[in-house]
């Protein structure tokens, strides 16, 4: 159990603060802590949250009393997990670096310029391909599901043995359920979900385990797959932007882990923030291979992942995503017998809207939409909030996992049989929404329309709710269809499988947007202005505008895969609506699912009205130093106690201080990865001299990138032991520090703006007091909830 320190800090950290419990839970002496101190409010006593307004008023009182620790449960959205360490962007300009900038030259950065735009083609062309076969997989095997469902159902409708097909309906959803579920739950649990969470984290700094591993992308897309094919309320086009990102970091390492091969090529770009640019145009070009949207891709990217971003950046993730969005656009045209045509841009294909239009008359109408979309949005997050505490509580063994993603996929194919069973909507045949009508009980030349939206891709569901004239659908079906699904795609997303939240919400939001179309057509039947498909377009928007809270970049997004531009003003008002209410009352779905996970997130600004509190009462103490020439056994004896990943380089000679304390000099920072190599090619000497460092260079470190060793992995005898390491030549001596007496937001924007893994804390005499690191920042979080909105400080946790 970590103990607080007397700046609320836990002594025992891995690049962090580490801790269990919250100390914003409410115990027997009603006290939270904020700061260096602990408060208790002085008005309400039920009271958990500091109030903004109250604590910029000074009403809270200090109270000299330790918080009493209670026991983290999971599922638990006010408590950080200890185990997440931070990605180093800053570069470490060490005398290797400024050596290797001296001798190489500008020759040598054309080429470095060359081969990164060389490595975004790349990662366009290999996204694209990747999308193809998860394209090219998912029509085939549902074309053949589907025929086969279909030849059963149309033999049985006269022999009376319709519970044939039901249970080949929900054979044919357990078996692929079961082999991606599988796949996730035992081999790489990574691979769950959409992966948006886990890379808009990464590109934040935060370590996130195998996030970007070869095993990851296979899983995933295996996952994909089946999940579709599976019949889930799941889509293929959100795990697109994890794929990119996998393809990205892989291509621009040069090297597999996995595989255990290196290429030796781009070894120049094996550094975290050069790793960082490469994941963000990957991100991109999945979102551009996905909708057919390379500038929605980039615009995504800048929203919703990178932290970091600058102009040319800017020009190579669009040339990714344009390459992505293009040689997708050739294979698939190529596939579907139209080469050459080029009209396949995305996986996710809308179809065209060539006569959509609006008048302003309308844009009220919209705008309710967007707060039905707002209203669904948040309760749909609510919901799948819920179910995933329980998830962490209750279905823990991996087994059980795979049962419930087996169970849901038993349950989908039983709501849709039984809504074709029961519900009489029949249509006549001509322009058919699906490949496969199935005639059911409808007389001869009809079909049923309720299969036609269950018994195909949810793609293919989308475009027909988009397209299909007035009439095509009972209003109880699609009623009925919106509630069912909207409660399906609840369940579904959280499972142990590789699924998109994007097409669920685009077709639930579609269903409520056509019976909204319908509504209006009711109230005003004469006007040639009321199309259900335009409804279903914006009802889809807002939906997913309220799940994720996306504005510009899904505005974009949406607009490039319609091809109507004069759409935008619509969808803008829409989605910003339905973002400003679904705030109101929670926040973004990947939010929700990224503060579950209890991943230390560093949002764009830094807490409000926290300029009362210090970097001495957020900072780290004491510090664990080295000195610029040091023992190996003392490294060693470091390492192996302590779980640091940043130490300060100090000069040798302390000065005492009147506290009782000493302060050493401040001379630079070396990271853990950088002792552990050192110690591995045995970089040390019998004497205190500097030695040849002509013979070291940068390479070493870079191909240990990015999996070091542990120090238990580490051989050093006890001869070498007594040798020494200079740490001079290798330690970063001009990094970013902050006086002991600035305030938080200026420590925060210094440590967020320049992706900073350690920020030291000094006092007036470059003395070294402390560290600051991520989880001491993200420890600070604002919480806003039905227009209030308040500071709450969160615990650190070993244990989740």
């Amino acid at each position: 159990m970590a103990l607080f320190n007397n700046h609320g800090n836990p002594r025992n950290r891995s690049d962090s603060s580490s801790g269990e419990e919250d100390p914003l839970i409410k115990n027997q002496n009603n006290i939270i802590s904020y700061g260096a101190q602990e408060y208790s409010p002085s008005g309400d006593p039920t009271s958990i949250n500091a109030d903004i307004e109250t604590l910029a008023s000074g009403k809270w009182q200090p109270r000299k009393r330790r918080c009493a620790l209670e026991t983290v449960e999971p599922g638990s959205l006010n408590v950080l997990s200890a185990k997440f360490e931070s990605l180093d962007y800053d570069i470490c300009e060490n005398h290797l670096l400024l050596e290797e900038e001296r001798t190489k030259g500008y020759k040598f950065i054309v080429k470095k310029n060359l081969a990164r735009w060389l490595i975004f083609l790349l990662i366009g062309l290999l996204t694209a391909l990747i999308a193809c076969v998860i394209d090219i997989t998912i029509e085939e095997l549902s074309s053949i599901k589907y025929k086969f469902l279909k030849k059963y159902v149309d033999q049985c409708i006269s022999e009376n043995c319709l519970y044939i097909p039901y249970l080949v309906l929900v054979i044919s959803n357990m078996g692929p359920v079961v082999i991606g579920s599988f796949l996730v739950a035992y081999v790489e649990p990574t691979a769950a979900g959409s992966g948006i969470p886990q890379v808009k984290c990464y590109l934040n700094g935060v370590k996130i385990p195998r996030v970007v591993r070869i095993k990851t992308l296979f899983v995933k897309v295996v996952g994909v797959i089946t999940s579709v094919v599976g019949g889930l309320a799941v889509g293929k086009e959100g795990p697109m932007i994890h794929s990119g990102a996998v393809v990205a970091a892989g291509i621009s390492q040069g090297k597999s882990s996995t595989f255990r091969r290196d290429l030796g090529i781009f070894k120049y770009f094996r550094e975290d923030h050069e790793k960082r640019d490469f994941v963000s145009g990957g991100a991109a070009a999945g979102v551009a291979a996905a909708f057919g949207a390379p500038v929605g891709g980039v615009l995504f990217s800048l929203e919703e992942g990178a932290s970091f971003w600058n102009q040319s950046l800017t020009w190579r993730i669009f040339f990714a995503s344009i390459v992505s969005t293009f040689t997708l656009n050739v294979v698939l045209s190529t596939y579907h017998g139209h080469p050459g045509d080029l009209s396949y841009a995305g996986l996710l294909n809308f179809g065209k809207f060539e006569s959509i239009s609006y008048d302003l008359f309308e844009l009220p109408a919209f705008v309710i939409m967007g707060v039905i979309g707002g209203l669904l949005g948040s309760l749909f997050n609510h919901i799948n909030y819920k179910l995933t505490v329980f998830r962490m509580r209750k279905i823990r063994a991996r087994w059980m996992r795979v049962m419930e993603a087996v169970i849901v996929a038993a349950f989908s194919a039983t709501l849709g049989f039984m809504m074709m069973y029961f519900l009489n909507d029949c249509k006549p045949l001509g322009e058919d929404p699906t490949n496969n009508p199935i005639q059911m009980y409808c007389g001869d030349g009809e079909y049923n329309a309720v299969a036609a939206i269950w018994f195909q891709t949810p793609e293919a569901s989308v475009r027909s709710l988009f397209h299909d004239p007035p009439g095509s659908h009972k209003d109880v079906s699609v009623g009925v269809f919106f509630i069912f699904y909207f409660l399906l795609s609840c369940w579904t997303y959280g499972l142990s499988v590789s699924s998109g939240l994007f097409i669920p919400s685009l077709l639930t939001g579609a269903a409520w947007g056509r019976l909204f179309g319908s509504g209006l057509a009711s109230v005003f039947p004469n006007s040639d202005w009321v199309d259900p498909g335009k409804y279903a377009l914006v009802g889809a928007a807002a939906q997913l505008g309220g799940v994720v809270r996306m504005t510009i970049s899904l505005t974009v997004i949406l607009i490039e895969a319609t091809g109507n531009i004069t759409f935008g003003l619509p969808l803008m008002l829409t989605l910003i609506t339905a973002k400003w209410i679904g705030d109101f009352f929670n926040e973004g779905i990947y939010d929700i699912h990224i503060q579950l996970s209890g991943v230390p997130l560093l949002p764009w600004e830094p807490p409000p009205l926290s300029y009362n509190i210090y970097a001495n009462e957020i900072m780290s103490h004491p510090v664990v130093t080295f000195n610029t020439v040091e023992s190996v056994r003392r490294i060693v004896d470091v390492l192996e106690t302590e779980t640091y990943n940043g130490f300060p380089v100090v000069d040798p000679h302390p000065k005492e201080q009147g506290d009782g304390e000493s302060y050493q000099t401040f001379r630079g920072m070396i990271l853990r990865s950088q002792l552990i190599v050192l110690l591995t090619n045995k970089i040390f000497n019998e004497s205190a001299e500097i030695w040849n460092l002509k013979q070291i260079s940068l390479k070493m470190f870079r191909d240990e990138y990015p999996r070091y060793l542990t120090i238990q992995e580490v051989n050093v005898t006890d001869e070498e032991k007594r040798y020494t390491i200079d740490l001079r030549p290798f330690m970063n001596p001009s990094p970013y520090t902050v006086q002991h007496s600035a305030s938080l937001p200026r420590v925060f924007r210094l440590f967020r703006a320049l992706g900073l893994r350690h920020l030291a804390v000094v006092n007036d005499t470059n003395e070294v007091t402390g560290i600051v690191t991520r989880k001491d920042l993200a420890r600070f979080r604002v919480w806003r909830h039905r227009g209030r909105m308040g500071l709450e400080e969160l615990v650190i946790s070993d244990r989740m």
